[in-house]
């Protein structure tokens, strides 16, 4: 029975994804397996390393079909791995003996990485299609808000505008990061591992490199220069690339959920009939991809932190660290379907509303362009008096509620030196946002038409 959040019939979905589940299930890895096992097996009778019949029967036997996996269990629980057990059982399933030819000149680990590696080729897969989903969605909210002004908030209090499209693009830019170490990283990361007992492939003599080459053809995955037993560099790139990818997703949640909250509302995550509600409270409409982003994209960092932890190994084969990964790898990548699902719905339902965030710029009563203000003011008064005399009139407004335009035009100082239509153009949120559009145009401009 379902022992885990991951697995359970009832919660999977909501930190996970079929898809992903499907990549890393047992049926899925076993079949990665034998892959490996018929794909040794051809490219050695290619090489004449081993027989053409026996090649043959090996490959007409790697098929999930042949593999008991309830015995394949209690193979894997005596010896600590499922590799010796599915060889024996292939042995076993061939005809005339040609089973003794299976995974010749392999280890354990060889088969046991590789079908890794294969898992998060087609992982990753899944991963660069939510990516670009993501950053679409992103680009159509930069677009459509590329001049939508609210409140740039800094310290979690107001501190000058911006545009709704800018804040978008700053996540849509980091999407795009990510897309291109995704494909930066790749050449490096989809290499398969075939070395032998300590990685010398000792016992294919002269043709071990040959194999090697063949066998990576075969599965068309990269090559290594060296086996790699016990340096775990490659996948704890991975981990590292998919903590940083979905801690971009939770800032994003995070921001949504701090802009849903009653005293702000200037965003809300897409509504559906039941979602978001409260058990007692019925005008409730809570946050639930936000918190799910978050909850996931925690666990994420955790788990890559332990394929760290398994980068630290002994000599050619390890001790125990290689174990880690076979629970944190799935893990990681569960979980981080879960929150690049979350993130999709999240940004491409989000509501914006560019009326509250309009009534939140003018809830300081001006203060959140002091700073405008001050700028204005500079070249007149010089920057530093000006500072000072704003700062005064700031804490003005605070004690009096009275709007800083007010105070500002009956301020005999500065009434030489401005008219009231210029500092109205001042204090216009609008009008003090900088470079943000030509920001967005930049961003924007990366992704495709």
């Amino acid at each position: 029975m379902p022992a885990t959040t991951l697995d359970s019939q009832i919660f999977s979905d909501l930190f996970t994804t079929s898809e992903m589940r499907a990549i890393f299930s047992d049926e899925t890895r076993v079949a990665f397996y034998l892959e490996i096992e018929a794909a040794l097996a051809r490219a050695e009778a290619g090489l004449g390393v081993i027989p053409q019949d026996a090649a043959r029967e090996i490959v007409a036997k790697c098929r999930i079909e042949t593999i008991d996996l309830a015995k394949l269990k209690e193979q894997t629980d005596r010896a600590g791995s499922p590799i010796i057990g599915l060889v024996a059982q292939i042995v076993a399933a061939c005809a005339d003996g040609h089973g003794e030819w299976a995974h010749w000149g392999a280890t354990t680990q060889d088969i046991t990485d590789t079908a890794t590696v294969m898992q998060i080729r087609d992982a990753l897969a899944l991963v660069e299609r939510d990516i670009d989903a993501i950053a679409a969605a992103l680009k159509a909210l930069a677009v459509k808000h590329r001049d939508l002004p609210m409140a740039g908030r800094s310290k979690l209090q107001q501190a000058v505008p911006i545009t709704f499209g800018y804040k978008c693009a700053t996540y849509l830019a980091a999407m795009q990061r990510h897309r291109e170490r995704l494909r930066e990283f790749k050449a490096r990361v989809l290499v398969g591992e075939f070395g032998g007992a300590v990685g010398t492939l000792a016992s294919l003599g002269k043709d071990g490199l040959k194999v090697q080459a063949a066998l990576m053809k075969e599965l068309k995955l990269g090559e290594p220069d060296i086996t790699w037993h016990t340096l775990r560099d490659r996948f704890g790139e991975v981990g590292a690339f998919l903590a940083l990818l979905t801690a971009t997703c939770a800032k994003i949640a995070t921001d949504v959920k701090l802009l849903m909250q009653t005293e702000v509302g200037e965003v809300r995550e897409g509504f559906a009939a039941g979602r978001g509600t409260s058990s007692t409270m019925p005008q409730k409409r809570n946050p639930v991809s936000s918190p799910l982003i978050h909850t996931g994209a925690s666990l994420v960092r955790h788990n890559a932190n332990a394929l760290l932890e398994a980068a630290v190994g002994d000599h050619e084969r390890m001790t125990g660290p290689w174990e880690i990964e076979w629970i944190a790898i799935p893990e990681i990548f569960l979980l981080t379907s879960g929150v690049l699902r979350h993130t999709r719905e999240l940004t491409e339902g989000l509501e914006v509303d560019a009326v509250q965030m309009l009534r939140n710029l003018a809830l300081t009563k001006g203060l959140i362009v002091s700073e405008a203000v001050m700028m204005g003011l500079g070249p007149h008064l010089g920057r530093q008096h000006a500072h000072h005399l704003v700062a005064d009139i700031c804490r003005e407004v605070v004690r009096s509620g009275v709007p800083l335009i007010e105070l500002l035009t009956s301020n005999k100082e500065i009434a030489k030196v401005m008219s009231r239509a210029e500092l109205e153009k001042l204090v216009d949120p609008a009008n003090y946002v900088g470079v943000a559009g030509e920001m967005v145009d930049r961003v924007v401009a990366k992704e495709k038409p």
